[in-house]
């Protein structure tokens, strides 16, 4: 398991159809080594958890832009919890403020990048914090 690449679920939740970020992140990421994983529009925040489950997935990326931030993170980082595995490195984007930010950390969610972040630091946090959760599985 640890000679594969790290495996990322990118995702996006709720009614928001907007997914050209999540598409620009997922192939970044797929550029970078990694194996990503497009779950595609309309996701459940339980579909998102049960895909990365499933796949034995790294880390789940979640990209909001629809205001539902507040609402999709909380409830992926409930459900991560409630399926055994909040060892998941979960992380976001999306138009949130930054005030926003600091309560979604508390709830759970490891990052939160905004538009305009370099897709290097993406790229770095998630290849940082995914190859410490792959070294305490693994």
């Amino acid at each position: 398991m640890a000679n594969r690449p790290l495996r990322i679920i990118v995702a996006k939740a709720g009614l928001d159809g907007h997914d050209r970020g999540a598409k620009v992140i997922a192939r970044a990421l797929r550029d970078a080594g990694m194996e990503v994983i497009y779950t595609g529009l309309f996701q459940t925040p339980e579909q998102i958890v049960q895909t990365a489950i499933q796949e034995d997935a790294d880390g789940i990326g979640l990209s909001i832009l629809s205001g539902a931030h507040m609402t999709l993170f909380p409830l992926v980082t409930e459900q991560l919890k409630a399926q055994g595995a909040d060892d998941i490195v979960f992380f976001g984007g999306g138009t949130i403020p930054p005030d926003d930010t600091e309560a979604l950390k508390k709830a759970g969610v490891r990052e939160i990048f905004t538009p305009g972040a370099p897709l290097s630091e993406i790229i770095e946090f998630v290849q940082r914090e995914c190859g410490k959760r792959r070294e305490k599985v693994g």
